[in-house]
């Protein structure tokens, strides 16, 4: 069907989907719904960026939509083993993308390890100086899904910190091992360290310590046992005035200081640091805000819609952003809750399930299935578009901007 121009010009189209989890990727969810639309608009212009939260998914949207590099590093992963870890480099930047849960997540744990007194983010420390040495000095890093409450101890130690106990050995890997922590060095740190810079997708706010630290609400989520809480909030505290006495800036209060079991307090004390929403950084690391500017029209989504959508998650960001220029949105998602009305109120103009048919969770989410059905429900949308745009001339009443 050949495309019908909106007032002369060629339809455009900026498409920002999150990844389905455990089924398509941002860009193949993204490429899947273009398809559909050039399945009704042949001619139209069409941009498809990445998007992610910096939670999981985060690596593989940055670096496969901004032609970046994968690249796999032998790490330790949180029970102290060895683990193959996937990061990326941004070409023509040499930006570093992470996600720590490569190295220190909570999937990499089996299910009867659980136990952050004994998991390390050494691994985590392990990918940085690895980037380090391939050129990389700029940094974006996610730190959602940690298996650890060391307060980064591990990590630091990988990058050349000392924390050492009273016989001025290296304190054991976990959140037990800052019992032991009496006196911490920096003489022998990696020394690129100091060129480099993070930029940490951290979307909780929790500080390092107290009712509302890392240890009382994240921890017993990874396994800790309700008698190791009170230890582990301790022997953080101790770790956080021990650090003032190399770092006097450090500050455990200061908002997501908590974040992955206080990774972000070692972030925020030893690098050079910021801590960002995720979604706002990858939306900016992306242009997309560039490109929504100039379009149409604007598709997002995710694998489930419902109302947590509306709390900071990325296709809400995408709405956000589309508002603040007038753009009519529409969402698709693999399923969607009756509570995700809610979502009109947050930018998005309509939002559509793609299940085209009864079938098993299972096959649904077959990545040939999923993007078959993306590209079906996406293609019949527009195509009631199209049909309302030919009663009413006026692209306004077609759902487009002018």
């Amino acid at each position: 069907m050949t495309g019908v121009n909106i007032q002369g010009d060629v339809m455009k189209v900026v498409i920002a989907i999150d990844s389905f989890k455990g089924s398509l990727s941002s860009m193949q969810a993204g490429n899947a719904a273009a398809e559909g639309v050039r399945r009704v608009f042949s001619d139209a212009d069409i941009v498809v960026c990445p998007l992610a939260d910096g939670g999981e998914g985060t690596v593989e949207a940055l670096v496969s939509g901004m032609d970046g590099d994968f690249r796999e590093v032998k790490v330790t992963d949180p029970c102290g083993r060895p683990v193959t870890a996937r990061y990326g480099i941004i070409s023509g930047t040499n930006t570093a993308v992470m996600e720590m849960s490569a190295a220190a997540g909570i999937t990499l744990v089996p299910r009867g390890e659980l136990d952050p007194m004994t998991k390390t983010t050494y691994g985590v420390g392990e990918m940085i100086r690895d980037a380090a040495a391939h050129g990389c000095r700029d940094f974006i890093i996610g730190i959602g899904g940690s298996a650890t409450n060391d307060g980064g101890a591990g990590m630091l130690q990988a990058l050349g910190f000392g924390l050492l106990n009273e016989r001025s050995e290296q304190i054991p890997f976990g959140a037990a091992g800052l019992s032991e922590l009496v006196r911490i060095t920096d003489e022998n740190a990696l020394p690129e360290l100091s060129e480099c810079r993070f930029r940490i997708a951290c979307d909780v706010t929790n500080p390092l310590c107290g009712g509302n630290g890392c240890s009382a609400v994240f921890a017993p989520q990874k396994g800790a046992k309700p008698e190791d809480i009170p230890r582990m909030d301790s022997w953080l505290a101790g770790f956080a005035e021990l650090t003032k006495a190399v770092r006097p800036d450090a500050d455990p209060n200061y908002p997501g200081a908590g974040a992955a079991g206080g990774l972000g307090f070692a972030f925020l004390s030893y690098t050079n640091a910021v801590l960002q929403s995720g979604v706002d950084l990858i939306l900016r690391e992306t242009r997309l805000e560039e490109h929504i500017a100039a379009a149409d029209i604007v598709i997002t989504g995710e694998g489930r819609l419902d109302a947590q959508t509306a709390m900071g998650k990325a296709p809400a960001g995408v709405a956000k952003l589309a508002k603040k220029y007038g753009k009519p949105v529409i969402a698709f998602a693999g399923s969607v809750t009756k509570d995700a009305a809610v979502l009109h109120d947050h930018g998005i103009d309509a939002y559509f399930p793609i299940a085209r048919g009864a079938c098993t969770l299972e096959d649904a989410m077959k990545p040939e299935i999923a993007s078959e059905n993306l590209s079906d429900t996406v293609e019949q949308v527009f195509r009631a578009t199209n049909a309302v745009r030919q009663i009413f001339p006026d692209a306004r009443a077609a759902g487009f901007s002018s």
